[in-house]
């Protein structure tokens, strides 16, 4: 059976209203074969004003401390949302983050953020960016400020919200309700799905040797199971990052980090929380032979994945079709024009 999707995620459904604005209603629409989002759309439903002021706050540098550092500064949208010129995030005043900006899609199937996991809400995931030191280096209240001095955006905000007075908790949502659009999933991996697209016969070869060594980590059809793994990774002496552990305070988590999705990965390197692989290639010649062992190294890791060079090649053409084109440059997803 195809799944009913729209391509760019989202349908109007009509007039809904709400305190004193009258709303344009969104709903989210996904392939019929994936799981349900984890996030609330009962609690907080989308609209289509709330979605074009979250766009306009994701591309508006006014976030940063010194008006110079937008989301989609480390988040392009033609590279899945990721940036691919430097292996670690850079912020405000020329600083370097200490991690690699990690790739925003389907993120309705997400309860935790950051490679560490230190976020559980899409709806505050905005203020670690805002208000870390390295990145936006801004606190909450000064982007209120900011905002509500404009000429735009108190109307923006009457639109979305039925209210002028710009609120921390309406620029996080309303950033969250953009974020929440951005939904992959009409790469030739889908349109196989769906009986559209027949994969060549390398493929198909990719496709077995994916599901016999990866799905177990990034499983279908989101190609991510939301976990932290270790994915043995020697940890780099400069940053001293060991993940998940930073969070939980517990040794087991030392050098876990989540698992990221492997949709869209032909257009979102560097690879891995830091950056380290500039190649696809450079990611399985590790899981190859360069695995570091630790007490907490993924159990599908240990011992590696040996794969033959040609392997290696089929299963780069897999990892290929999950790349979604009208997903990275839908207009929609673009910086504002008007």
């Amino acid at each position: 059976m195809r799944s009913k999707f729209i391509v760019v995620g989202l349908i109007w459904v009509g007039l809904v209203a709400a305190t004193l604005p009258t709303l344009i209603k969104v709903t989210l629409f996904y392939p019929s074969s994936w799981p349900k989002p984890v996030y609330d759309f009962e609690k907080s439903a989308l609209s289509k004003e709330g979605i074009s002021l979250g766009r306009k706050l994701f591309y508006d540098p006014l976030l940063s401390a010194d008006s110079t550092i937008s989301c989609s500064h480390c988040h392009l949208s033609y590279t899945a949302f990721t940036h691919v010129d430097h292996d670690l995030s850079h912020g405000i005043r020329d600083s370097i983050g200490t991690r690699n900006s990690p790739a925003l899609m389907n993120l309705a199937w997400n309860d935790k953020f950051m490679w560490d996991g230190a976020v559980n809400h899409l709806d505050m995931q905005a203020l670690a960016p805002i208000t870390h030191p390295a990145e936006m280096g801004e606190n909450l209240n000064n982007v209120i400020a900011k905002l509500q001095r404009t000429s735009s955006y108190p109307k923006l905000f009457q639109a979305a919200f039925g209210d002028s007075i710009v609120t921390g908790k309406h620029i996080l949502k309303a950033l969250s309700q953009f974020q929440l659009t951005l939904v992959s999933a009409n790469s030739k991996y889908d349109k196989m799905k769906r009986g559209e697209y027949d994969f060549t016969e390398q493929e198909q070869r990719g496709y077995q040797l994916f599901k016999a060594n990866c799905n177990s980590c990034h499983q279908e059809p989101l190609f991510t199971n939301g976990a932290f793994e270790n994915t043995g990774l020697p940890v780099d002496t400069t940053l001293n990052d060991y993940g998940r552990m930073l969070i939980t305070k517990i040794a087991s988590d030392s050098l876990r980090f989540k698992v990221p999705t492997l949709r869209n990965i032909e257009y979102s390197y560097p690879y891995m929380h830091d950056g380290r692989f500039k190649t696809i290639r450079q990611v399985l010649n590790h899981y190859g032979d360069g695995i570091f062992d630790s007490e907490t190294l993924a159990n599908e890791l240990k011992g590696g994945i040996p794969l033959t060079s040609n392997e290696k090649v089929d299963l780069t053409a897999f990892l290929l079709t999950l790349t979604d084109k009208e997903f990275l440059f839908n207009p929609e997803f673009a910086f504002p024009r008007n």
